[in-house]
């Protein structure tokens, strides 16, 4: 029988028992591979084309050579897609808005390096909402392990789950205007993001780093069609499947399928990110960004920032406002520590990093810890110390 639901599914004990009865169990999804399974420049490159990070060390392979790593790095939001760690397992047909990850990095990902991951529920909360009335969130971590077993990541991510006709009735952010932009203002955002350029090879060191500095701003919009289709380009998705193949996936996951309203035509919730009808459906004005994209925007910031030569060992991110067709985000950071890790002598910074838009509200706030060298170290060896990792905690 073909997976043809006919009402958006309601929130039932059963589906929440299913839920809980997972926590603390750690599982490979059925449906692996996810998107990439390997770090290679094709795969690497594309990921870096769909958020517009040209950072050489990730795109150019002679210049990875030519570097002091003597390959190319791989930036860890290339790991959403290897697996998206949104949060979400079960309650089929529920609704899900990806809300925050928690990344710890251990080990540098680097070029060809072979990537799997285990997924495991940690926790569902029941929690109010003005958008969507009785709701949940959802929390899972992700482990990703390199070809030889060593952990480079984990990731903890939390969506909101809440029933899409509920949400839909609400209507919460209906009033949201779309952005529009004069001639004049159009062309002053593109020459300020032609102008964007990463620190890449000048190393930035952590003696002359002091708390209060601000990170250049990256700009990100206005919003479009193509970046949604640029990001699945590079990073995946495990709804974008086509024919034969899509229609046996609804067959093993008849709660992933989502009728379009107008037409009766079976797809894919995740057409609210492209399509203004699916979106409203669910009570935002239109079309809006992925979760993982936009924390992809954050990490792109910060790389920016640190040079060639830092290396990210925590990243926090929350999404707290959707991010629709035609808004501009800027991707801002103040550095607010510095200090000296007592064990393992590695020279740290903090960050707060985050999104904020044309109306000047903070889409996505977060921060991050950065490791940086000092101006007495042999780059040859600290690189090396950083090719060598960190145990997992």
């Amino acid at each position: 029988m073909v997976a043809q639901p006919t009402e958006h599914a309601v929130i039932t004990p059963q589906m929440l028992e299913d839920v809980r009865k997972r926590i603390g169990f750690e599982f490979t999804p059925r449906d692996y591979p996810f998107w990439n399974t390997q770090a290679n420049w094709d795969a690497v490159r594309q990921y870096c084309w769909g958020i517009g990070e040209d950072n050489a060390l990730f795109n150019d392979a002679d210049y990875g050579k030519k570097s002091q790593w003597g390959t190319n790095v791989v930036p860890f939001n290339f790991l959403y897609s290897v697996y998206w760690c949104t949060g979400r397992y079960g309650l089929p047909g529920i609704h899900g808005w990806h809300s925050g990850n928690d990344w710890k990095l251990f080990k540098p990902i680097l070029a060809n390096d072979t990537i799997s991951y285990t997924v495991k529920v940690t926790d569902l909360v029941e929690k109010k909402s003005q958008m969507a009335g009785r709701t949940f969130i959802e929390y899972c971590l992700a482990t990703y392990r390199n070809q030889r077993n060593e952990t480079v990541a984990t990731a903890l991510g939390w969506s909101v789950r809440a029933e899409r006709k509920a949400s839909g009735e609400k209507g919460k952010y209906r009033d949201i205007q779309a952005a529009t932009y004069t001639p004049e203002r159009m062309q002053s955002l593109v020459q300020q993001i032609i102008d964007e350029k990463p620190r890449g090879g000048e190393p930035r060191y952590w003696d002359d780093v002091k708390i209060g500095d601000e990170t250049t701003p990256v700009i990100k919009g206005p919003l479009s069609m193509r970046d949604m289709f640029a990001y699945i380009m590079g990073g995946g998705s495990p709804f974008m499947k086509a024919h034969r193949i899509f229609y046996k996936y609804t067959m093993r996951h008849p709660g992933a399928v989502m009728i379009d309203s107008t037409t009766g035509q079976i797809d894919v919730p995740e057409l609210v990110h492209m399509e203004q009808s699916r979106a409203q459906e669910i009570g935002i004005p239109g079309a809006y960004d992925y979760g993982c994209q936009r924390m992809s925007w954050l990490i792109h910031g910060i790389y920016d920032w640190m040079s060639d030569y830092g290396f990210c060992k925590r990243m926090y991110g929350e999404l707290r406002r959707f991010n629709v067709v035609g808004d501009t985000q800027w991707i801002k950071g103040k550095v607010t520590k510095k200090w000296v890790d007592e064990k393992t002598k590695e020279h740290l910074v903090q960050l707060d990093v985050w999104a904020q838009n044309q109306r000047d509200e903070v889409s996505a706030p977060g921060w991050a810890v950065v490791r940086l060298p000092t101006r007495k170290d042999d780059l040859k060896v600290y690189i090396a110390s950083l090719k060598k990792g960190t145990p997992p905690e």
